[in-house]
């Protein structure tokens, strides 16, 4: 199939990957407005998986990590803190959501309205950003955030 920049949404094995980088048939989708697509679209289906669901257009993908990924974080300790994601939305980070898996990926939980709850990986700049204001204590990993003290957990997050 000749790749100039568009994939069907039917016909091609898309994935998604730890890197924040949408997949077809293992070659990079370098065309951004296809990948915002996806990443816009993609919810739970019927049977647990992840499929990209645009009006009548419906695909399975296989998500390797985390369905959505942190790109941006703003704010600070005093404000409260904003995460952005690869699907361009915006959205005040819920602290309490917070959680550091496997080789110290960073993880929250993000709300997208009728496609539910959704977990999402930290990209290193997004982590790096973040991790200013992360301290470590005798009770482990803290974020101060609008006066309060919130103690990271352990483990990746699952979708409900």
């Amino acid at each position: 199939m000749p790749r100039a920049g568009f994939w069907a949404i039917g016909g091609a094995d898309i994935s998604f990957g730890t890197d924040g980088r949408w997949y077809a048939d293992g070659e990079p989708i370098a065309n951004r407005r296809i990948a915002g697509l996806f990443s816009r679209h993609i919810r739970r289906g019927d049977d647990g998986g992840w499929v990209i669901d645009i009006g009548i257009d419906r695909q399975e993908v296989r998500v390797d990590d985390t369905p959505l990924v942190v790109v941006a974080v703003d704010g600070d300790s005093a404000a409260g803190f904003t995460v952005r994601c690869n699907d361009a939305v915006s959205e005040p980070l819920d602290p309490a959501s917070l959680r550091v898996g496997d080789a110290d990926v960073l993880y929250c939980e993000v709300d997208r309205g009728e496609r539910g709850r959704m977990p999402a990986r930290f990209l290193r700049p997004a982590y790096y950003a973040l991790a200013k204001s992360i301290s470590f204590g005798a009770e482990g990993a803290v974020l101060e955030s609008c006066g309060r003290r919130y103690k990271l957990g352990s483990g990746r997050l699952v979708s409900r």
